[in-house]
C-alpha cells in the first residue's frame, strides 16, 4: 500500500491560510510544556516544544517535532535518541531558560538535572520524563518529526502539568 496525494483541484495550487492567522489558531490549543534533549559526545542540547504526541502504545513510541538543522535535531540524530521532560507546574523557569530566554550553557543550571542509563538529560521533578531511543525521523517542511521508542519512563502522578495556552503558561483546573 503506497502513499497517497492528492492533486489539486482544477490544476489550482492549493491555498492555504497566512502564518499569523495559522499561529493564532494554535494558540487556542492547551499543550503540555515538554523540553527535549538530547546528548552526543558530551554535547547536550535542549529546546522547549509543545509539538509532541503518543504515536503508539505496543510499541511505545511518541513523536517529537523539532526544526531541521539545528543542534538539537542533528544530535538526536548523531546519539540516536533523545528524553522528554514534561514539565511539571512552577517549572516555567526552565520552560523559559529553553525556549532560548537563556544562553545555551547556563540552561542547565534551571531546575535539577540528572542522567539516564543511556547519558540523556533527565530533569527531575517534572510530571513525566521519557527516554527513547530513535525509531525514525522524518522531515517535513522546516521540521522533522522524530519519533522515539520509549525505554524508560519516570511518572510523577501527583505534579500536574505545565500547559501552554494563547501564548501563556496556563494550570488544570480540578
Amino acid at each position: 500500500m503506497g502513499i497517497a496525494t492528492l492533486e489539486p483541484l482544477n490544476g489550482q495550487p492549493y491555498r492555504q491560510v497566512a502564518k499569523p492567522v495559522f499561529t493564532s489558531a494554535m494558540a487556542n490549543m492547551a499543550s503540555t510544556v515538554c523540553v527535549v534533549t538530547a546528548e552526543c559526545a558530551g554535547f547536550c542540547p535542549g529546546r522547549t516544544v509543545t509539538a509532541m504526541l503518543s504515536l503508539s502504545a505496543e510499541p511505545p513510541l511518541i513523536l517529537v517535532s523539532i526544526q531541521t538543522g539545528c543542534a538539537l535535531a542533528d544530535t538526536i540524530l548523531a546519539g540516536k535518541g533523545f528524553s522528554l521532560a514534561m514539565l511539571a507546574e512552577g517549572q516555567e523557569m526552565v520552560a523559559d531558560a529553553f525556549a532560548g530566554k537563556v544562553a545555551p550553557d547556563k540552561r542547565y543550571l534551571m531546575g535539577v538535572w540528572e542522567w539516564w542509563l543511556s547519558g540523556r538529560p533527565r530533569l527531575f521533578g517534572s510530571a513525566v520524563s521519557l527516554d527513547c531511543e530513535l525509531e525514525g525521523a522524518m522531515p517535513i517542511a522546516d521540521h522533522t518529526l522524530f519519533a522515539g521508542r520509549v525505554v524508560a519512563a519516570d511518572i510523577a502522578a501527583f505534579r500536574a502539568p505545565l500547559l501552554w495556552h494563547q501564548r501563556g503558561y496556563g494550570k488544570l483546573q480540578r
